[in-house]
């Protein structure tokens, strides 16, 4: 007899033995639900997306199912970890910044993109103040 509160296990579902046919119809729902979870979760904490902020100058991250938008500050220096790679703004020139992804240095005008040890980066704002670039895979 089970506990009160707590149901008997028996080895049933809905009163029957589950067949192998029963089990393999429950995957996909099972699947289903565990990739709606892990979505969620994503969305919820862009450090579960791969995205943290490091390095003397601390850029912000900001990581969604599209990619990470880091900004850098356009003085010091900033590394951040994004994607399971660095990241670091080494300088900028005029409306060109020169970044370094995954140990490779790219120079990217505002506007473009170029790829760099698979993934896409794309400056998308340089001023006085900051860099905002995004970095998807």
């Amino acid at each position: 007899m089970a506990a009160p509160g707590r149901h008997a296990v028996s080895g049933t579902l809905n009163g029957a033995t589950p067949t192998i046919g029963a089990v393999n119809a429950l995957l996909p729902r099972l699947r289903r639900g565990t990739a709606v979870t892990v979505l969620a979760l994503v969305l919820a904490g862009g450090s579960l997306a791969g995205c943290s902020g490091g390095g003397g100058g601390g850029g912000n991250t900001s990581c969604g199912v599209d990619g990470c938008t880091v900004t850098f500050p356009r003085s010091g220096s900033a590394e951040v970890s994004v994607l399971g790679v660095s990241a670091r703004l080494v300088r900028v020139d005029a409306d060109i910044a020169q970044i370094e992804v995954a140990g490779q240095t790219v120079q990217v005008p505002v506007g473009g993109q170029t790829e760099v040890g698979g993934f896409v980066v794309r400056v998308q704002e340089v001023n006085d103040q900051q860099v905002v670039v995004k970095i998807s895979a």
